[in-house]
């Protein structure tokens, strides 16, 4: 009889994968201080901002892949808590691709001299753009408020990782009041959480009875 494949340990390591890629990128991101100071940036590094671009694509599909090894954490307690915060979190998962391509679509205007300082300014508060940007942000954060709350319902995991989830959601709050490096560096309470819950995934399923 054919062995049946164990997929949760595959669905976690790409959990792992897509925090750490998505933790990195957010690091790599080249920023300035003003419109003038981001366009320099882009022009002087657009090697680095295509790597960023690539990484952040990574991303999307590897924290895509590894949702259902979250769900497998939820047998009773949260079940339904964890639906919607899966479905919430894909949204912003794959918004993550579009923010992708949308870093690729900047960097090629900068380089080829079709953007300005006073153009950057009314690209980036253009009205659908803000939407995308904006509807992304919340879906990402509002997800992964969702998991925390679930995963402190459903008592399956320590309670420092949806502790640790929360303080990141919470750190956006007040990340315009932290220096760069400080605000850059609380992307990593994403991926230890994140680590933690693929961790607690492969765990309960090696020791979860086999049919």
């Amino acid at each position: 009889m054919q062995k049946k494949l164990d997929w949760v340990p595959v669905s976690a390591a790409a959990l792992v994968t897509g925090a750490m890629a998505l933790t990195f990128a957010s690091l790599l991101t080249p920023t300035g201080s003003s419109t003038r100071d981001t366009l320099r940036l882009v022009h002087e590094q657009d090697g680095r901002w295509l790597v960023v671009a690539v990484i952040f694509f990574i991303a999307s599909v590897a924290l895509t892949v590894g949702l259902p090894s979250v769900l497998t954490l939820f047998e009773r307690r949260g079940r339904n808590l964890s639906y919607l915060s899966g479905l919430v979190l894909a949204i912003g998962f794959l918004g993550t691709a579009g923010y992708a391509m949308l870093l690729v679509f900047f960097r090629a205007l900068v380089i080829t001299g079709s953007i300005r300082d006073s153009g950057f300014d009314e690209v980036t508060h253009e009205a659908g753009l803000a939407v995308f940007l904006y509807g992304w942000i919340v879906a990402f954060f509002l997800g992964e408020l969702l998991l925390a709350v679930a995963l402190l319902r459903a008592r399956t995991v320590p309670r420092w990782i949806p502790v640790v989830l929360l303080v990141h959601v919470l750190s956006v709050f007040v990340q315009k009041l932290l220096p760069d490096v400080v605000g850059k560096a609380t992307i990593l309470l994403f991926a230890v959480g994140f680590a933690g819950i693929a961790m607690q995934a492969v765990t309960r399923d090696t020791v979860r009875p086999r049919p």
